[in-house]
């Protein structure tokens, strides 16, 4: 067996590792085991590379990601660039974050309404500050967000829809960096962001 033919193994999962499974806009999940979430967790150029690509303000405020957006508008991070389908090593930023604060979730999956996910209670899903998620279930996740998004102040009701937002919030943040812009600055373009998306601006 090759070298990579064995990574390609180990990377799919063994039940007894605690593999998790992640989501990126695509309905095949990208598998990673548990061991290897803690490789990378604890892997100073990986934590530092990710933290360049997120945007932090007060513990209470969402820190926006200025990286890649996915098309379900939730933070995307490339961990490391592994062998196999495209998008192996990538991640979503928000579930690294949690385990960044919280450790490693030994099991997540996305193969039932019961099984565990880390939920967005600020609705953003492009927000990585670890303060704004909790752990639920795929079932209570839906359930929050059909009450929520009839909130015309929620980040649900973007007219520009989740992805759209993300995308919005991170130019305006890319924006103010390359400017040079103080902090206070920047909060003022955050915030003309989400104004933008909101139904009655449109009125």
């Amino acid at each position: 067996m090759s070298v990579a033919s064995g990574l390609m193994l180990e990377l799919e999962g063994l039940p007894d590792r605690g593999e998790q499974l992640a989501l990126l806009g695509d309905r095949r999940p990208v598998r990673v085991p548990a061991d290897l979430w803690r490789r990378w967790l604890s892997d100073p150029v990986i934590v530092a590379r990710f933290e360049s690509k997120r945007y932090r303000r007060g513990e209470n405020q969402c820190w926006p990601w200025i990286g890649a957006i996915s098309s379900t508008g939730h933070a995307s991070y490339r961990a490391a660039s592994l062998p196999g389908p495209s998008r192996r090593g990538t991640v979503p930023a928000h579930l690294f974050a949690f385990q960044l604060a919280h450790g490693v979730i030994t099991r997540l999956g996305w193969t039932a309404t019961d099984d565990v996910t880390v939920c967005h209670q600020c609705d953003y899903a492009a927000c990585t500050n670890p303060g704004h998620m909790r752990l639920g279930t795929n079932a209570t996740n839906r359930i929050e967000y059909v009450r929520r998004r009839r909130n015309l102040h929620s980040p649900l009701a973007d007219v520009r829809g989740a992805a759209g937002r993300s995308h919005a919030i991170a130019e305006a943040v890319r924006a103010g960096l390359r400017a040079g812009e103080d902090a206070a600055a920047i909060d003022a373009r955050i915030r003309a962001a989400e104004d933008a998306g909101r139904p009655l601006s449109l009125w």
